[in-house]
Order: C-alpha cells, then structure tokens, then sequence
C-alpha cells in the first residue's frame, strides 16, 4: 500500500463558522488550528494547505480561565531602543479590536513560515455577531459541545 499524499489542486476546502460566546481563549484555538492545518482530515498532508476556512464571531465575549484576564501579559516591540510595549488581556478586549486576541493565540499555535502564514489567511475573527461571508454557506461548529472544558462556568 502506498501512502497518500495530498496536491493542492484535490484538496477541497468548507467554511466553518465557529461562535466564541462563553469560550476558554486557549480550547477555541485550538480547535481553529486544527482546522485551519487539515488535520481533522483524513487526507491530511503537512506540507499542503489542506484545511478549513474559519470564520468566527463574537471574538468580544470570549472568556480566559483564572485572573488571566487581568494578569496575562501581551507584549510587542516598536523596534526602537527600550520600545517593549505591554497591554493586558484586559484592555485588548475592551479596546477597538477585540478580536486580536483569538487570531493572536491562533497564530502562535500555527507552524511558523509561508504555509502558516497562508494557513492564517483562511481566518476570519469578527468582534461581533454578523459576517459579511453568507454567501459561502458556512457550517456552524459547535465548539462548546466537544468538551464541557471548553466553555466557562461562571
């Protein structure tokens, strides 16, 4: 028997919409890489970009586990000398782009290089409840009912 390998050309790729209200950061995504990688697929390839589109919303009342809301720390660098920025998780929520947080924590759970990067343009994260991707028909994932962990309890 011989092993199969995957061309971009066979891959077929589906729209999954995933709503983040009441979900741990970390377990949704994990579950998004999962499918932005392929390998829920029986036909997963590592060097193809075999996986889903993800579209998801309400990236706004997504939730952390413990006082990692007020302590977990995100940091960046403007590239200057002492240029080191640091925002809580806290202040990126209730900011402009809430959203950032769940690409962030995607992205960090991707290979890193150009099929990471490609593999991150099949997402979409939007802060609230409406998508401009209707037309693609996404199929609803329910993030929530693979593992009673994956939400919160109040």
């Amino acid at each position: 028997m011989k092993t199969f390998s995957a061309k971009p050309a066979e891959v077929e790729k589906k729209w999954v919409l995933v709503d983040a209200t009441g979900l741990v950061v970390g377990r949704l995504a994990s579950v998004v890489a999962l499918r932005l990688r392929g390998k829920h697929k029986p036909t997963y390839t590592p060097h193809v970009d075999g996986g889903d589109n993800v579209i998801v919303i309400n990236a706004e009342k997504i939730l952390f586990t413990g006082r990692k809301r007020e302590k977990k720390v995100y940091r960046h660098h403007t590239g200057y000398i002492g240029g080191i920025k640091e925002r809580t998780a806290r202040s990126i929520l209730e900011g402009k782009f809430p959203g950032r947080i769940v690409e962030k924590a995607v992205e960090r759970m991707l290979p890193r290089g150009p099929l990471g990067r490609v593999q991150l343009g099949n997402l979409r994260v939007y802060a609230g409840p409406t998508h401009p991707h209707a037309a693609q028909n996404p199929e609803p994932l329910d993030v929530a009912a693979m593992n009673r962990k994956n939400t919160r309890s109040a």
